[in-house]
Order: C-alpha cells, then sequence, then structure tokens
C-alpha cells in the first residue's frame, strides 16, 4: 500500500463541542486515517492566517499528511464547526460562513498532485460556496478515480449540486438517510434500501457505492454484487469522524486488492472502535482492529 497515492480535497476546521475544540473536518478525517493506513496523502484545502489554521497545518504534518496545498487566507477565518451531541452520542452542526475553506482558488499545483494520485477523494459540503465549487468541478477533469463521500448538512446544498456531484464519480458512499433523501430526488418509486441503491447505481457510473447504517453496520455494491456488515457492539462516546475512518479503512483496503467481504468488515470495525473513543481520529493499530472483528469464539465459516 505503500506506493498508493491519495488527495482529499475539501474542508479543514475545528469542531467546537461544549467542553473543548477538536480539529476535523471531514476531509481531513479521511486524509489522517489513510495516512494511518500507509497511504501517501495530500491535502488540497484553506486555513485562515490565524493560530487555529497554524494548528490545523501542524496536526497534518504530524500525521504524515502533505500540506503544500492547504493555503492561508488573510480574508477569512480557519473554519468553525459547533457541535451538538444527544444523548447516545450521534451529532448535529451548526458551521460558520464564510469560512476559508469555501475559498479554495484553483492553482496549478493543485492539477499535479491530481494528476499523480491516485484516488481523489471530495465530498458535497465543500461546493456550498462557488469558488470552492468551482475548485472542484476542474479538479475532477483530471482525477484517475473519484470518491465521493456525501456529507449533507442543511442548508448547504441544492438538488442540482448533488445530481452534477453524481455524474462525476466512480465510487460513492452515502449514509442510509442520505441514501433515500437522495434517490427520492431521482424520483425513485422504491422503499427498501438495496432497491433505491440499485436504483442509484443505474443513474450514474459508480462501479463502487457503500451505505452506512450507523451502528447496525453497512452495506457494499460492487461489481453487481451486494456485501453486508451488521455492524459491532461498542460503548458510543460520540459518532464524530466514525464514518471518515471507516471510509479510510474501506478505500484503502478495496485499493490494496482485498476481498470485498474482507474490506467491508474491517472498515466497520474501524468505525465502531472511532465511536468508542472521544474525537475524530485516535490512534488504532492494525491489530487492534483485527482482535476487534475476530474476538475469543469467533465463528469462520
Amino acid at each position: 500500500m505503500a506506493n498508493l497515492k491519495a488527495v482529499c480535497f475539501g474542508e479543514i476546521l475545528y469542531d467546537v463541542f461544549p467542553d473543548e475544540e477538536r480539529i476535523g473536518g471531514a476531509p481531513l478525517n479521511v486524509a489522517s486515517r489513510l495516512s494511518s493506513l500507509g497511504v501517501q496523502t495530500s491535502m488540497i484545502s484553506k486555513t485562515g492566517a490565524d493560530p487555529k489554521g497554524e494548528e490545523i497545518i501542524s496536526y497534518l504534518e504530524r500525521n504524515k499528511v502533505d500540506t503544500s496545498n492547504v493555503n492561508r487566507d488573510s480574508r477569512y477565518p480557519t473554519g468553525v464547526v459547533k457541535v451538538t451531541l444527544s444523548q447516545s452520542g450521534s451529532a448535529s452542526y451548526e458551521i460558520a460562513y464564510p469560512s476559508a475553506w469555501d475559498k479554495i482558488e484553483l492553482q496549478e499545483e493543485q492539477f499535479k498532485v491530481v494528476e499523480n494520485a491516485d484516488i481523489f477523494i471530495f465530498g458535497s459540503l465543500v461546493c456550498r460556496d462557488e469558488v470552492s465549487r468551482n475548485t472542484l468541478f476542474e479538479l475532477l477533469k483530471k482525477a484517475k478515480y473519484r470518491v465521493l463521500d456525501f456529507n449533507l448538512r442543511p442548508p448547504h446544498y441544492k438538488k442540482e449540486l448533488l445530481l452534477d456531484l453524481l455524474q462525476n464519480a466512480d465510487f460513492i458512499k452515502f449514509n442510509d438517510d442520505e441514501l433515500f433523501e437522495i434517490a427520492e430526488m431521482l424520483d425513485s418509486p422504491y422503499n427498501s434500501l438495496e432497491q433505491n441503491l440499485h436504483f442509484i447505481a443505474t443513474r450514474t457510473s459508480a462501479k463502487t457505492i457503500c451505505i452506512t447504517k450507523g451502528r447496525h453496520g453497512a452495506v457494499l455494491w460492487r461489481d453487481r454484487q451486494l456485501f453486508y456488515n451488521s455492524g459491532f457492539k461498542v460503548k458510543v462516546k460520540d459518532t464524530v469522524g466514525a464514518g471518515d475512518s471507516f471510509m479510510a479503512a474501506l478505500l484503502a483496503n478495496l485499493l490494496q486488492g482485498e476481498k470485498p467481504q474482507t474490506a467491508l468488515d474491517y472498515a466497520c470495525a474501524v468505525g465502531a472502535l472511532v465511536a468508542g473513543e472521544k474525537g475524530a481520529n485516535p490512534d488504532l493499530e492494525p491489530i487492534e482492529v483485527r482482535k476487534f472483528i475476530y474476538a475469543p469464539g469467533f465463528f469462520m465459516k
């Protein structure tokens, strides 16, 4: 996996909880986890010219993520998101606008890093401002393998944008709520998750689609086959970043040539372990993940 190269595009910010602040943003979380899994990872984004921005860049560098395309902007502050957690640990978000990551301007160096990467990972939230949105769509033209991780945060998206993004992805990840919402936008006549997954597949050129279901695991559609994981038992501390680590683990394993079922099981375990810790990017050792999956008494066919 050492030769695999990834680029993550989008928001880098601080998640502000009632008791503390933590570095986050879905693309940053994915980048950090990919790097920890041995993938050579670069980030394209922007921070403010402020202490929070410096901390984020230092954090990425400590996690061996290339920051040469993370620029600083004196006009806009580093992004901040107010996070509220429910009793079950589920999060809701209040996202400050405008932030520096809304203003990622197109630069020649970005084309080079995207062209040289094996995978280009992006989300929907970064498209809320036309500056970053226009940059994204230009870079998508140069990407070899485009990975779309939906991140629907009302009111920061419109139907037309989401449908455009769907047409620019080789790999798509939704959570179950997002799947049903977008299928309805496409006038799906279906009610079940599997039916709507297949419906979405017929409306896109994506060859791989993944649906996460929180504590109930995930469904992976790949090469016209469905693979399931029903989830892992864990005491949830907070769900922030769990889906991002799941995404990184799934991508790293699939692109390394791992079997889809094995990759899905590993990714679900990583997501569960992250949800069982505070913060989006706790350290996880591969042996710890394997022990979590194959607990004593585990039965394999």
